[in-house]
């Protein structure tokens, strides 16, 4: 009997996390999802996930907090361990992450460091510290930003962020390439979910702008995301390495 896969999402307890789990789930991988606060809503993705034949667990980590990860890895050791029978996962897809709406001159150091640490840190870190559990042959799936190629005002340090990141999957795609592990970038639009106070969702002005500029004429829903992502963890896409993947509708063309 073929060993399932096991992908680690995290962020995994809403939005485009979610989904992503989800859309795993249904191409056969097993999956660890992480929350931060959102324990309940992430116990209703594990049943989810199980209801689409998976096993799943859910893990709580705060991306802001780097000092926690080391407390986190021993936990994720364990669960593989007694949840799964494995030692090691197949996939990371760091999708955790939080919105920051505010002018580049009135950004402050406390705002940046944030946005540094949520958004490049943690990736950074959380894929250095899987090196040990990732599998060989497995991959990394960064989440960026279409902001990273287009410009609206009031996203420079969340958008530089995402920035970085692009340029850290090259590296880490050169770097851990003898081992077979696979690293790319997904870029999301404006997507309608809760993310920055779910403006794109609940702001119809904001909505049908965002519509005007996409070629495709409409903002992005979840379920345009995971599904992407999800297809990168497969042997389907062995050959896609070291790749930024837009998944925007064609915005800001």
């Amino acid at each position: 009997m073929t060993q399932r896969k096991i992908a680690l999402v995290t962020g995994g307890s809403r939005g485009l996390g979610k989904d992503m789990a989800i859309n795993l789930a249904r191409k056969g991988l097993d999956l660890v999802i992480t929350y931060n606060t959102r324990k309940e809503d992430a116990g209703a993705v594990v049943a989810e996930l199980e209801k689409n034949g998976a096993k799943a667990a859910a893990l709580a980590l705060s991306v802001n907090d780097s000092s926690s990860f080391i407390t986190f890895f021993d936990t994720l050791k364990q669960t593989l361990q007694q949840h799964f029978g494995r030692t090691t996962f197949d996939f990371l897809v760091n999708n955790a992450g939080s919105g920051l709406h505010k002018a580049f001159a009135e950004t402050t150091a406390d705002e940046l460091d944030s946005m540094f640490a949520i958004h490049f840190k943690a990736p950074f870190l959380l894929a250095q510290r899987s090196l040990p559990l990732l599998q060989d042959g497995g991959g990394i799936v960064n989440i960026s930003s279409g902001l990273a190629r287009f410009s609206f005002p009031g996203h420079a340090a969340y958008a530089s962020m995402k920035s970085a990141v692009e340029t850290l999957s090259r590296y880490q795609a050169k770097e851990l390439g003898s081992r077979g592990i696979r690293v790319n970038t997904v870029a999301p639009g404006a997507i309608a979910t809760d993310f920055g106070g779910g403006a794109v969702r609940d702001n119809e002005a904001l909505n049908s702008q965002i519509a005007s500029v996409t070629a495709l004429g409409r903002a992005g829903l979840p379920e345009d995301i995971g599904s992407v992502v999800a297809f990168l963890c497969t042997d389907e896409a062995r050959w896609i390495n070291a790749q930024r993947i837009e998944v925007s509708g064609g915005m800001m063309l």
